[in-house]
């Protein structure tokens, strides 16, 4: 572990207000290692050395000591040699795939700046978006680096649950939270995923397109997938098929059983410090808060119980040799100034898609593509649990050969 050099500001100017204002300094990364000369940023619910944790709000930054270790991905990065360069803006304690926080604002999103970038990690997004770092730490429960990457145009991953250390960071909902990072191009989310990932032997045979998931999309996105599906039948041997995630059941049953479990746990966890410093939550963060600590422990057993169903459902289709096709999230981006009745409406459809892999604690890459209007629009791949660093490699590859065949079409 080497004894970083930290520096007071940022080598930049934030065009996109991704940062928050505790967030401007530089600690160097180790002189060599597998990400040397890479710059990134860290999501506002990782501890870093020295600099205040917010989660996205001033009564916890006021609340809790400034921690004395980085949490153990903020070190693993910095010992593999890259360069941090400040934390950015999340939603209020992790708790929303918007964007939106009422006391730093929304981050800009440069691949559509009419729209919102989504979140929780909005300023992640927004700053690997803009090249201002060549990536960013975020964090992924319900959705929270799955859906923004496919608004913002860029590399996501949802890591297999417990793959990835979360020492140091700011829990929301404990059977879910997974640590991860976007990048703008794939050869630097791959590499970061070489380096902080392990090798574990996966060879998919064939690829299943959900179609209950597709179901959930808008037509715009949901015309990527079967495209997808074609690239990826070139590259597996038993080509791709259709399949249904909730047998049995629906997508919005798992999205209920999801919202119970862990809003229970997020309640569990936070609930007496939300009732003690009364943290003027934004009106939607309040809504969901208030709805967990109405959460009783019976109603949150039968959610665990019929999540460990669709865990099993779900992993029993992957582990048969199959990755999964999936939306990243059911819709464009929104426009900003989209109203909340309208947002409600697409977050229950993502969270629907995003409750898949989530549920089944499974790691989900965000390809980065876009509709037939230009906009950016991501297709994920879904795969067994601990094959992260492999499902990476295959994502690359279907993604590295749509741009051959869309180069060919031209």
């Amino acid at each position: 572990m080497h004894s970083p050099i930290v520096s007071p500001g940022l080598p930049f100017t934030d065009t996109v207000n991704a940062w928050v204002p505790h967030g401007h300094f530089v600690i160097e990364g180790a002189p060599h290692g597998p990400l040397a000369g890479l710059r990134f940023a860290a999501k506002d619910v990782f501890d870093v050395a020295g600099h205040p944790t917010g989660a996205g709000n001033p009564a916890w930054l006021a609340s809790h000591p400034v921690p004395t270790r980085h949490s153990a991905l903020v070190q693993q990065v910095l010992d593999a040699g890259a360069t941090l360069c400040g934390k950015v803006i999340t939603d209020e304690l992790a708790y929303s795939i918007h964007g939106h926080n009422r006391h730093y604002g929304m981050p800009l999103n440069s691949a559509a700046p009419e729209r919102i970038p989504g979140g929780s990690s909005s300023g992640s997004v927004a700053a690997v978006a803009a090249g201002l770092v060549d990536f960013a730490l975020g964090t992924d429960t319900g959705g929270s680096t799955r859906v923004p990457a496919s608004y913002c145009g860029v590399w996501g991953l949802r890591t297999t649950h417990g793959l990835v250390p979360r020492a140091g960071l700011v829990p929301l909902h404990e059977s879910f939270d997974t640590a991860t990072w976007f990048a703008h191009d794939a050869n630097t989310f791959e590499r970061v995923a070489q380096a902080l990932l392990p090798a574990t032997p996966f060879a998919a045979t064939r690829a299943l397109l959900l179609q209950d998931a597709a179901a959930e999309a808008d037509a715009e996105v949901a015309a990527l997938l079967p495209r997808v599906a074609d690239v990826l039948a070139t590259l597996l041997p038993q080509g791709c098929g259709r399949a249904t995630a909730a047998q049995g059941s629906s997508l919005e049953d798992w999205r209920r059983h999801y919202v119970a479990w862990g809003a229970y746990e997020a309640w569990q966890a936070h609930g007496r410090w939300i009732t003690q410093h009364a943290p003027g939550f934004d009106e939607a963060i309040a809504g969901r808060w208030h709805a967990a600590s109405q959460v009783t422990a019976d109603a949150a057993d039968d959610a665990y119980n019929a999540g460990l169903a669709a865990r099993a459902q779900v992993r029993a289709l992957v582990n048969a040799g199959a990755v999964l096709i999936v939306p990243s999230a059911a819709s464009v981006a929104p426009l900003r100034s989209a109203g909340g009745a309208q947002i409600d409406a697409i977050r229950a459809r993502t969270l629907r898609i995003c409750c898949i892999a989530g549920l089944a604690g499974l790691p989900q890459v965000s390809l980065p593509l876009a509709t037939a209007k230009g906009l950016p629009a991501g297709v994920s791949l879904i795969g067994p649990a601990g094959c992260d660093r492999a499902l990476v490699r295959l994502a690359v590859q279907a993604w590295q050969t749509w741009q051959v065949l869309q180069d060919g079409a031209r």
